[in-house]
Order: C-alpha cells, then sequence, then structure tokens
C-alpha cells in the first residue's frame, strides 16, 4: 500500500483527528482550516466521480457532470478496480446511509 509510508505515529493521529470529527460542521471547519478550497474540491470531485463510474456513467457524462478530466476519472476507475477498496466502501455506506433516510 501506498500508506504504509505514513503509517507511523503523525500519520495515525492524523487519521484519528478524522475519526473524531462529529457532525457536517465539524468537517466543514476542519477541512476549510485544513486544506486549500482547490485541495478539498480536488477530493469532493473524485468522489463523486467514484459514485458515477459505480452507476456505469460514461466518461464523458461524468466529465460533463463533474468537470473532470478523462485523466481523473480513469484514475479514479483505476482505484475503484485496483486499490483497497477504501473509496469504494464508502461511497457503498452513503450509499446505504442516503436509502435508510429515504425510507424513514
Amino acid at each position: 500500500m501506498k500508506i504504509d509510508k505514513i503509517q507511523d505515529g503523525h500519520g495515525d493521529e492524523f487519521f484519528r483527528s478524522l475519526l473524531a470529527l462529529e457532525t457536517l460542521e465539524d468537517c466543514y471547519h476542519y477541512f476549510d482550516d485544513l486544506m486549500t478550497l482547490k485541495e478539498l474540491d480536488s477530493m469532493i470531485q473524485r468522489f463523486e466521480v467514484a459514485k458515477l463510474l459505480l452507476l456505469n456513467k460514461t466518461y464523458s457524462d461524468i466529465a460533463e457532470a463533474t468537470g473532470s478530466s478523462t485523466t481523473t476519472i480513469s484514475r479514479v476507475k483505476r482505484i475503484i478496480d485496483e486499490g483497497n477498496g477504501g473509496l469504494l466502501e464508502m461511497v457503498h455506506r452513503i450509499d446505504e446511509q442516503d436509502d435508510r433516510e429515504r425510507h424513514r
């Protein structure tokens, strides 16, 4: 795994800080402080691309909907196909949460 390079005390502490976020407002404040808008937008865009890829949308449809380049879309596709499963798992969890909220 690429992440093995940062699996140390500092990496663990950073990821524990993410786990400590309790609300969407906490997340917005934390990431607003931590990242540039461009960095955050890039992460959000990749997540949206992943969702659309899992819905079997075409690259051109995804590019139009998200403004992503085909290079970014290909990179996210490769992550879905060959990655550790983390992105895929989070997309599925969010979908499940959305389904539960719709059925309340």
